[in-house]
């Protein structure tokens, strides 16, 4: 319950959430981030919850974030991701927490990196990021996650195709889910092809069969995911931590920049505005200038 408070609190930008930010710091740094991405229909959400199953049978603590698309037109979300993860719901070694991801591109939510920090100091061994599943733009999560895991729905070479130029070079471990359907492995067999094209040394990129809903393959992904965390040193970690520090202050920054813009509190700004729409200044100038009035 706390946890959850405590994300509320960082998700509204209260004094009280800032406050709570501000004190974990040095609690961070604990927690593998696991980011789990790939297009829709890839059985994302099945796989986690296998993977929170296997996970809780070796001992650890897990944290999930998962991230829903927000409707442009309502603005709302379902948030639907964690009934798949409803038998977890009694286990107090599990968290799930679901957000939206507010317009965001890239397959998170503007407060992730927050929520991230939260469930790190709250003393969790393994933190899975659930991303939107929007297709090869979705890439954010490479900067907050230590291990990327790109999830693959069996297909033919269009489907590979689809995500290819994004999301398939931010991997860690490539991942074939229904691998009981009749395609899986020419798929894994297309991805592992398609690696071995890539200028850094694709031979440490895994490519694993699973069938999530009956955890097949889950043992072998959960041990590869493990692989990874016992090359983590601390110094890469820490760079890690501060890369998302980096992240969170450049967002809120941008943010904040959006909204004195937007505001028209400021004459200069409304001058600015009415020059851009006249076609006397420059788009380059108006920024120069703006940066002068922050």
């Amino acid at each position: 319950m706390a946890l959850a408070r405590a994300i509320t609190a960082a998700e509204n930008e209260t004094p009280e959430g800032a406050a709570i930010l501000a004190s974990i710091q040095p609690h961070l740094g604990r927690a593998l981030v696991v980011g789990i991405t790939g297009p829709p229909g890839a059985g994302k959400s099945t796989l986690t919850s296998a993977l929170i199953t296997e996970l809780r049978r070796r001992g650890h603590r897990v944290a999930v974030l998962a991230i829903d698309p927000t409707s442009p037109i309502s603005g709302g979300a379902i948030l639907g991701d964690r009934i798949r993860m409803s038998e977890h719901s009694a286990d107090p070694g599990v968290f799930v927490r679901s957000v939206a991801s507010r317009g965001q591109l890239g397959g998170l939510s503007p407060t992730a990196a927050r929520v991230i920090d939260l469930m790190d100091a709250a003393g969790n061994d393994t933190v899975i990021v659930e991303t939107v599943g929007a297709g090869q733009s979705e890439v954010e999560v490479a900067q907050i996650a230590d291990v990327k895991v790109v999830i693959c729905p069996p297909g033919a070479g269009d489907d590979i195709q689809a995500i290819k130029a994004g999301i398939l070079e931010i991997a860690d471990i490539l991942v074939v889910n229904k691998a009981d359907q009749a395609q899986a492995t020419n798929t894994a067999s297309q991805l592992r092809n398609m690696v071995a094209l890539r200028s850094d040394d694709s031979a440490d990129v895994p490519v694993l069969l699973t069938t999530a809903t009956q955890g097949k393959g889950v043992a072998e992904l959960v041990d590869a995911i493990e692989a990874r965390r016992g090359r983590d040193d601390p110094d890469t970690r820490a760079t890690r931590i501060r890369g998302r520090s980096r992240r969170q202050l450049a967002e809120a920054l941008a943010r904040d920049v959006a909204a004195f813009v937007r505001s028209g509190s400021d004459p200069a700004i409304e001058e600015l505005c009415a020059e851009l729409e006249g076609g006397t200044l420059g788009l380059d100038e108006a920024l120069r200038r703006v940066r002068g009035l922050i």
